[in-house]
């Protein structure tokens, strides 16, 4: 299960809206080999499911995790914080055993 605060659902809308991507699109939530602590966490906007893709919505808002990167992500809470000191999106990941400073980065 992927959990979605209220203030990522917001910002997804928003940033969809701003994006210019269509009402039916999702937030795809992925993982890659890389950045300073192993695994980089990526994000886009999608309209098309794909095998093996598990969906999640919460508080609005849909996200869509391939079966791979569930692995990794399976238990995570996504959240936005914003304003002056705000960090953007926070990945609430309890599968990182480190993570980096810009918290984009983890390893298992």
């Amino acid at each position: 299960m992927i959990q979605v605060s209220e203030s990522a659902a917001k910002k997804i809308t928003a940033l969809k809206s701003e994006d210019g991507a269509s009402q039916d699109a999702f937030l795809r939530v992925f993982v890659k080999r890389g950045g300073c602590s192993g695994f980089s966490y990526k994000m886009e906007f999608d309209s098309n499911l794909k095998e093996g893709d598990k969906v999640f919505e919460g508080n609005g808002a849909k996200v869509v995790v391939d079966g791979q990167s569930l692995l990794y992500l399976i238990g995570m809470t996504l959240d936005y914080e914003g304003g002056l000191n705000g960090k953007g999106f926070i990945f609430s990941n309890p599968n990182a055993t480190k993570t980096c400073g810009c918290g984009s980065s983890f390893g298992v």
